[in-house]
């Protein structure tokens, strides 16, 4: 069979993988404002909102982008040998301080204004809460109500409007001053309780009824903010208790965008009668060299979706998210060139459900039980047709109405050819950068027509 490696950051041939990993911690950056036509490609390093925040107000986005790949070297006269034992001392000190500062600006990010208004006018986003929560009023009404992460304070307010007894309304970041004064203003002041802290530093004298987040990052995981709510749960939650969403399930599929592949890509064959086919490798690179959030739409799709995972929040643990591995094997419904994978993820808000955390297993343990098949037949379908017809659904799927999550698309710097019934196989890990934990690391592995792959990004 033969192979070839497709790693992010690097259009050529690689002879050392090594080499690779730590030329990636050499950043040079360049400026990217927000493409036309819904595309972004910006990453500003806080909140999962960052294009946004490039285009109102915030600031140029700045993000990786280099044209060779050369191993950094030692200074003349670095002294080679160390002490084991300081290092690691000294690694972990540094981590730790470095790991703070990031969350530091993750949550100054959240202080900016134009982050919640993009949020709040997300009405797919916002009026699905709502009516989650006008739903479940049976639960919250004269119940004590904890919102993780509450920004503005909407959610908060809904519960209060529901007839809460309380509500802690917990946010981190600066904009919970201006929560307490929309607050003050709405006369809920003996209701909605804003704590200007983060969850795992909050200490309160009862236990709530109801746990309410809106933590939802691109691609799901991104931002790591579940780990904070699964903390809240365990510490904070009566047994029994209702959580807002109370499932999460993340898809992805292989995609067609030829579209997108011409405007950005072929563009430079031919600029106002000029051959600029010289930009072609970087171009690539810095258009596909990260994870894109943009919207697509269903017919981009070329096959049935798979579910790369299913969270119960009701038992999910924060251990489990750490590294996310999922083994895919898909059979395209048309001929036409794959671009990349999309990536979407839908919510559920119920409560707790029995089936759940067996459903998992079963997804894990016989995904594969049928090679000739979609994984849609033993993922999707067997659950949609288990969920209450009456079931709220979130959903940022491409044909769904849009929402600010779009979809997440990982772009291959060259497209493949695939025939109707080609096999597409492979599979996905996602996990916690090291770097900083808010990020998310991407290894993706992919088989078509006799050709093996490996696509490595890190979503910033």
């Amino acid at each position: 069979m033969k192979k070839g490696v497709e790693l992010i950051g690097w259009p050529g041939n690689l002879t050392s993988l090594s080499k690779y990993i730590i030329h990636r911690k050499a950043l040079r950056v360049f400026s990217t404002p927000k493409m036309q036509s819904g595309y972004s490609n910006g990453y500003g390093g806080g909140g999962r909102r960052r294009q946004h925040r490039s285009s109102s107000g915030g600031g140029t986005v700045y993000r990786v982008c280099s044209s060779s790949l050369n191993t950094p070297t030692l200074a003349p006269g670095t002294n080679h040998s160390y002490n084991t034992n300081n290092n690691h001392a000294n690694t972990e000190t540094t981590v730790a301080s470095m790991w703070e500062n990031y969350d530091e600006a993750y949550f100054q990010s959240y202080a900016n204004v134009s982050i919640h208004q993009e949020m709040i006018k997300d009405h797919v986003r916002t009026e699905a809460y709502k009516e989650a929560i006008m739903r479940h009023q049976s639960y919250i009404s004269g119940k004590v109500v904890m919102d993780v992460g509450c920004g503005t304070g909407i959610l908060s307010i809904f519960c209060a409007q529901a007839g809460a007894a309380r509500v802690y309304a917990i946010e981190a970041s600066e904009i919970a001053l201006q929560a307490k004064e929309v607050v003050k203003e709405n006369d809920l002041s003996d209701k909605v309780i804003v704590l200007h802290t983060r969850v795992e530093e909050i200490e309160i004298n009862e236990k709530v009824d109801v746990l309410i987040s809106e933590w939802m990052g691109y691609m799901l995981l991104y931002e790591t903010m579940l780990p904070s709510v699964i903390y809240a749960r365990d510490k904070f939650l009566k047994p029994g208790g209702l959580i807002l969403p109370s499932h999460a399930l993340l898809y992805m599929a292989p995609i067609t965008n030829s579209e997108r592949y011409q405007h950005t890509i072929e563009f430079w064959r031919d600029v106002y009668g000029i051959n600029m086919s010289a930009l072609l490798p970087l171009a690539k690179q810095c258009a596909f060299e990260e994870p894109v959030n943009e919207l697509i739409s269903g017919e981009n799709v070329l096959t049935w979706p798979f579910m790369v995972k299913y969270i119960d929040c009701y038992t999910v643990t924060a251990r489990e998210l750490e590294s996310i591995t999922a083994r895919y094997k898909f059979s395209s419904i048309m001929t036409a060139p794959l671009h990349g994978f999309a990536f979407w993820f839908e919510v559920e808000f119920n409560g707790p459900i029995s089936f759940s955390s067996d459903y998992n297993n079963n997804i894990d343990n016989k995904s594969m039980l049928n090679p000739s098949q979609s994984i849609l037949v033993n993922g999707p379908i067997n659950h949609r047709k288990r969920r209450q017809n009456d079931t709220i659904v979130l959903s940022t799927a491409p044909e769904e109405p849009p929402t600010h999550w779009q979809q997440t698309v990982l772009y291959f710097y060259e497209p493949i050819d695939v025939r109707q019934d080609q096999i597409i196989e492979g599979s996905v890990t996602l996990s916690q950068s090291k770097e900083n934990h808010r990020f998310m690391n991407i290894h993706l592995e992919y088989s078509t027509g006799g050709r093996s792959f490996v696509k490595e990004s890190v979503m910033r």
